[in-house]
């Protein structure tokens, strides 16, 4: 099959096809902020759609509307009483030293709040739901006039006969208005996290689906055969199911560039992996542990808890395209704003005029003004010039100073992913990747203490590429509350059964995993581990491990409790992404090996060196590299610093280590 990805990323939107035969075609254009959906038709037009099987698309829809703030008007109704419960939060703050800072509202406003006289508690019913107050509820949404309805009761988790019969009435008498219910989008406990989900769900619905829709027609129109988009969990949905999960969507494009790293990780046997992927906008930091994606059980994007499966990634103002500025007391600062595609960095010369990181890489010799980028666009030295000068100063040294500014905002992100979760960094490999993250891969590494970067053939689209291998997947949830000193393993295995039905029914013939969230009695987070036997005392002693893995210690006396069950339905795509069987060099540039040209760069630290420039994507396997040298691929560039040497793998991956 003849499977594409294509990623819409905030410069460029990334296509990769994936033919049988393992051959690789890759096409690059501008991104259509305008209408994002523009820029993957114009990147079929260029491939071309004839015998298309598969194309999963990465989409930036939910996370731009959250960004934004360009979703429906919802209506939200609660339990009577908890109609605050979005306002209230949790008592974290927004900026832990910061007091004037204050988190970003509701989705909702308070006035569309209808609190419904009924309660739900552990056990069951506490304050019955009268058809009158069911009626009273139905009228008062109506004579609002949303564009999309959240249902959040309480205890709707274990008890939802109340949603049902408040959703029933309102798909009656609302039949063209979204309706999210909560057991339906999350049946997990914790009021706060299930309440604020589903009313993402609900604020994003109407536009999510109006995207996936028009977008899947489109592509069918060109030939498309099967179009699926991408989830933050790392699997892809076909567009129905997409259109009614548009939360899971909210990190959609960064979850492909991860299942990428994790097939370049693959094909060297690094299983450990530090990826980093820096685009125009934005650099997106995860980790790989033992050839799996870090997973998250809530994720805050643009201030909202999204209490749904996704990779965990790290998100920091530290693109190609964010801008440098000297702040009020003469600091240099890179980020948050960005240049963005439209009008992009000054060199593009599309009409910006700010100084960007893109700028500085120019001005230091990184990248080269003669190498035409997507849609013809050919780097203006002497612009990027201009506007590096604007900061003040020596040219090159601010340029330098620019590029180690964003080095240190990306290794605080990398740093979130590893060290804080306690992960130690330095016996792990760094994958860099996305348009600009190559060049980055020493500094950074150095900056962890890392001595292993991993530079993949085609670094620049590598998320386009983990999108057309990504699996078919599907999550189901629920909450058990046992202490697991008493639990059976029979009630454990009864209790999973209604899960693996509904998994197996959504994806037949998929691969089904189970995992439990286990935590010590009284804790406020989880641990998530495998759920391999009905066995109850495995169950603890896994956790146990886990938990001293993750946090460094583990009280054998504390009782364990579990809290909740997920099943994983995959189904995995059977492709060759990397390049196989390239043609071996000679080793240090003898006999067959390729050989380099060479021209000046600046390094990091201000020096004036000659680098030899080579042709990443197109190395043989086994050439060796020395640093200082540029890797000039079709899609990205790579810098290797003094310092750090280099292998060719079979497959193309640049391993790189510290001399």
């Amino acid at each position: 099959m003849t499977r594409v990805g294509v990623d819409v990323g905030g410069t460029f939107t990334d296509l990769v096809a994936v033919r049988p035969d393992g051959v690789l075609e890759i096409r690059k254009v501008a991104s259509t902020p305008q209408d994002p959906s523009l820029g993957l038709l114009r990147s079929l037009e260029a491939l071309g759609t004839d015998g298309i099987d598969v194309l999963v698309h990465g989409t930036t829809v939910a996370t731009n509307a959250l960004l934004e703030r360009r979703g429906a008007r919802v209506v939200l109704i609660t339990t009577a009483g908890f109609e605050d419960l979005l306002w209230l939060r949790r008592q974290d703050r927004a900026a832990l030293y910061d007091l004037a800072r204050h988190h970003p509202p509701p989705l909702v406003a308070r006035g569309d709040v209808i609190g419904a006289r009924e309660r739900m508690g552990p056990e069951g019913v506490v304050l019955p739901l009268v058809e009158r107050e069911v009626s009273r509820v139905t009228n008062a949404v109506r004579d609002l006039r949303p564009e999309a309805v959240a249902i959040a009761l309480l205890f709707a988790f274990r008890h939802p006969d109340h949603e049902r019969r408040l959703a029933a009435a309102l798909r009656e008498a609302l039949p063209d208005i979204p309706l999210a219910v909560s057991h339906e989008v999350l049946p997990f406990f914790r009021e706060y996290e299930r309440t604020s989900t589903t009313t993402a769900e609900a604020y994003l619905r109407p536009k999510v689906a109006a995207y996936v829709s028009k977008t899947a027609l489109a592509s069918t129109a060109r030939g498309v055969r099967s179009f699926r988009i991408m989830t933050s969990s790392g699997g892809t949905l076909g567009p129905e199911q997409a259109a009614r999960r548009a939360a899971s969507l909210a990190l959609s494009g960064p979850a492909g560039g991860v299942v990428g790293a994790r097939l370049v990780g693959a094909a060297v046997d690094a299983r450990d992996l530090l990826t980093l992927d820096m685009g125009g906008t934005s650099a997106d930091a995860s980790l790989v542990t033992g050839g799996v994606a870090l997973s998250e059980g809530s994720e805050s994007i643009a201030g909202v808890p999204l209490a749904l499966p996704a990779i965990l990634i790290e998100t920091v103002s530290a693109g190609g395209g964010s801008i440098a500025a000297v702040d009020e007391g003469g600091a240099l600062r890179v980020g948050p704003r960005s240049a963005g595609a439209e009008p992009g960095p000054a060199c593009y010369g599309h009409g910006g005029t700010e100084p960007t990181v893109t700028d500085a890489c120019l001005v230091l010799g990184w990248l080269d003004p003669e190498y035409l980028l997507a849609d013809s666009v050919r780097l203006d030295r002497a612009a990027a010039e201009r506007a590096i000068a604007t900061l003040g100063g020596d040219v090159a040294a601010m340029a330098a100073g620019v590029v180690q500014v964003a080095s240190a905002v990306m290794a605080r992100a990398l740093k979130r992913v590893s060290v804080a979760r306690g992960v130690d960094p330095r016996g792990m490999a760094l994958l860099p990747f996305g348009g600009a993250g190559p060049l980055f891969g020493c500094a950074l590494a150095e900056s962890l203490g890392m001595s292993r970067v991993l530079i993949p053939p085609h670094p620049g689209v590598l998320s386009a590429l983990g999108l057309a291998a990504a699996p078919e997947r599907v999550d189901v949830l629920a909450s058990l509350h046992r202490s697991l000193a008493h639990l059976e393993g029979a009630e454990l295995a009864s209790a999973f059964e209604p899960l693996l039905a509904a998994a197996t029914t959504a994806l037949p013939e998929a691969t089904v995993s189970r995992y439990v969230d286990c935590r010590f009695a009284g804790q406020g987070y989880e641990v998530t581990v495998p759920a391999l036997r009905d066995d109850p005392p495995a169950l603890t002693a896994a956790f146990r491990a886990a938990h001293r893995a993750r946090h460094g210690h583990a009280d054998s006396e504390q009782s364990v409790e579990l809290v909740n069950l997920r099943v994983v339905a995959e189904r995995a795509v059977t492709t060759t992404v990397l390049a196989q069987g390239r043609r071996t060099g000679g080793g240090d540039g003898a006999g067959g090996a390729a050989r380099p040209t060479q021209r000046a760069i600046v390094t990091r630290d201000g020096k004036r060196v000659r680098a030899d420039v080579w042709p990443l994507g197109e190395l043989p396997g086994g050439q060796r590299l020395k640093g200082p040298a540029i890797l000039a691929g079709s899609d990205a560039t790579g810098l290797i610093e003094p310092g750090w040497r280099g292998v060719v793998h079979s497959s193309g991956v640049v391993i790189l280590e510290r001399s």
